[in-house]
């Protein structure tokens, strides 16, 4: 008989899973101090109907209820003796449930316990335990097995050896990682995948822990290394303590929004895991209902935002003088600074006076780079106009604030009278110095697409916020990206969600800045080119090595070697010829430069501009 999930993973076309079991369970009164995969024996109906739930909604594949069903797990409820038959019972209920419209995958998590060499268990013990599940769903009926949520590259392997010896069944194999791309035990994304690879799973992917933004970040990885097809079940965000309970506030069409961007970097089969429900699969099949005929990207348009009767919104070029400027063509200058580690301020409103002096157009406003804690980028900015008077872009991060808390910063700030706006997604939490979880709850892409409706008096429900704010709206782009199509991708999805001007990262070789600007042409926003001004060989090389997205060629940092030869002073002078030179070669290419100003450059910065 032909197996039909074998066939859903050749036809190369994107399909939808189910999403979590245990949440709908749990919603349906069933308490957490219960067995859930006992459920299977003693309420049959309840199990089925969440199955059910999920067919109608449209997911191609479903999974039974066995996520612990292992003995290892079951021996906690004295039902170990009965794994066999707990498997069994869940496959035979999710067939059952499918009426033939859906897929059955049997799902094995982790034992629960640690293995070799981390633990007493031996890897043939955890094989033998994984043997006994499997041969239930087997006996039950079910089409392949979805190995999921494991963060042991070992374990993973051992519920694989124990499927293989059973039968030939399709694999799903599923590690969890964290935002840091790692798993609790170390391994990384790629190091997994390629194991997976070779092993001979039918599909690789990834399962809980993370929501669907940092999840993205994994798969845009795990693409550069197999040529298996991927999945990828996220959890409906990061949970929040509610009432004393773990609650998933993802709503269903942010993880529609973002099933399309894993589908876009890669998955061919994407669901839902913890806090997940059919309303969310319901939305990722609308999604992927719309977009499998065409295969081409799908977002959302500036085109279909349009302002209540009466609000028009703010003409860029008289919402700031630099976005006068932007609008009409004429070639900014602008120089980043930090904001103080403290709370003091005296530091930082000099350095802006004498970039006021100096008749630079802005200053950058930093907003905690390298995830390193500083005074907030919005406060910072507003305490510089008012002092100084010199307009600020602060540069506004996703990392730190959900999606509300960016709504109410903005709609502040504009109130307090910023303008201008560079939105980047935000260095991950692993670059600090603290323990700390990152939100991102939307990306840069979201985020513009945010901030341009609220520039025409609107939230981003489509409910009007009365009048509209005035930001000048600014993203990041790399043109060193390892990836130049998929940036390519996101850049287009960065202006059509309504950026009106771009900065780039550092320029060290034009020839090459210049042929990634041909790409972008087609865009029609101005490009603003980041200039950098090295002050010592130890900068550059600290740059060419440590920095993700920074590219320092080596003709670069032999000039850097040589003059460092001749003393600090002969190094810091260097850097500062080779932006001048990097500024003169591009400057006709481009509206603008941002020049960092940041650990102490501000003069260094004026050298560069010749001010």
């Amino acid at each position: 008989m032909t197996n039909k999930l074998r066939d859903l993973i050749a036809d190369g076309n994107v399909h939808v899973l189910d999403g979590a079991m245990g949440t709908m369970l749990y919603s349906k009164g069933v308490f957490v101090n219960v067995c859930y995969d006992e459920l299977n024996l003693t309420d049959s109906d309840l199990v089925q109907e969440v199955h059910e739930r999920y067919v109608r909604a449209g997911a191609e594949i479903i999974e039974t209820n066995t996520f612990g069903a292992n003995p290892v797990k079951l021996s906690a409820f004295n039902l170990d003796d009965r794994t066999e038959e707990v498997n069994r019972a869940a496959a035979e209920i999710a067939q059952k449930a499918s009426r033939d419209r859906a897929s059955v995958v049997g799902a094995i998590g982790p034992l629960g316990i640690r293995i070799e060499p981390w633990g007493p268990t031996s890897r043939d013990e955890a094989v033998a335990f994984f043997e006994r599940q499997v041969q239930g769903l087997l006996e039950g009926g079910v089409d392949g097995f979805m190995l999921e949520t494991f963060a042991d590259v070992d374990e993973l392997q051992a519920a694989f050896r124990a499927v293989r010896k059973l039968t030939d069944r399709p694999i799903f194999a599923q590690m969890s990682f964290g935002e840091d791309g790692l798993t609790s035990y170390g391994t990384s994304v790629e190091t997994a995948t390629r194991q997976i690879t070779e092993w001979g799973a039918d599909v690789v992917g990834l399962n809980c822990s993370v929501g669907p933004a940092a999840m993205l970040d994994a798969i845009e990885r795990m693409t550069l290394v197999t040529h298996l097809p991927i999945s990828a079940l996220p959890n409906a965000g990061l949970p929040r303590d509610v009432g004393n309970r773990k609650i998933y506030l993802a709503a269903p069409e942010y993880m529609a929004r973002y099933a399309r961007r894993m589908v876009e970097a890669g998955v061919t089969f994407v669901g839902g895991c913890c806090g997940t429900t059919p309303d969310h699969t319901e939305k990722i099949a609308e999604f992927v209902a719309v977009a499998q005929p065409r295969k081409t990207p799908v977002y959302v348009s500036r085109d279909a935002v349009a302002p209540e009767r009466g609000l028009d919104p703010v003409p860029l070029k008289h919402r700031s003088r630099w976005g006068r400027k932007i609008a009409t063509g004429e070639f900014v200058q602008s120089v980043e600074i930090l904001p103080p580690r403290g709370w003091q301020i005296a530091e930082m409103l000099e350095k802006c006076r004498a970039l006021k002096i100096a008749g630079v157009d802005a200053v950058n406003i930093l907003d905690a780079p390298r995830s390193q804690s500083r005074m907030g980028a919005l406060a910072s900015a507003i305490i510089v106009e008012r002092e100084v008077g010199i307009e600020t872009v602060v540069h506004y991060t996703c990392r730190d604030r959900n999606m509300l808390g960016m709504i109410s910063d903005l709609l502040g700030a504009a109130a307090a009278g910023l303008r201008n706006l560079l939105i980047v997604t935000g260095d991950p939490p692993r670059l600090g110095t603290y323990d700390f979880t990152g939100v991102f709850d939307i990306d840069s892409i979201g985020l513009t697409n945010v901030v341009y409706h609220l520039n025409h008096g609107l939230d981003p429900g489509g409910n009007t916020v009365g009048e509209a704010t005035p930001y000048v709206i600014g993203v990041a782009v790399n043109h060193n990206a390892s990836d130049p199509e998929r940036e390519l991708k996101r850049f287009y999805w960065k202006v059509d969600a309504g950026a009106e001007f771009a900065v780039t990262q550092p320029v060290f070789e034009p020839r090459q800045f210049e042929e990634f600007l041909k790409l972008t042409e087609e865009y029609g926003i101005p490009i603003l080119a980041g200039i950098w001004p090295l002050r010592s060989l130890r900068n550059a090389e600290f740059l060419a090595n440590e920095v993700p997205d920074v590219v320092v060629p080596e003709s670069v940092l032999e000039r850097m070697r040589k003059a460092n030869e001749q003393g600090d002073e002969a190094a810091a002078a260097e850097g500062v010829m080779i932006a001048r030179e990097v500024m003169q070669e591009i400057g006709d290419a481009v509206q603008g430069v941002q020049l960092t100003g940041s650990s102490g450059q501000v003069q260094r910065a004026l050298e560069v501009l010749g001010r």
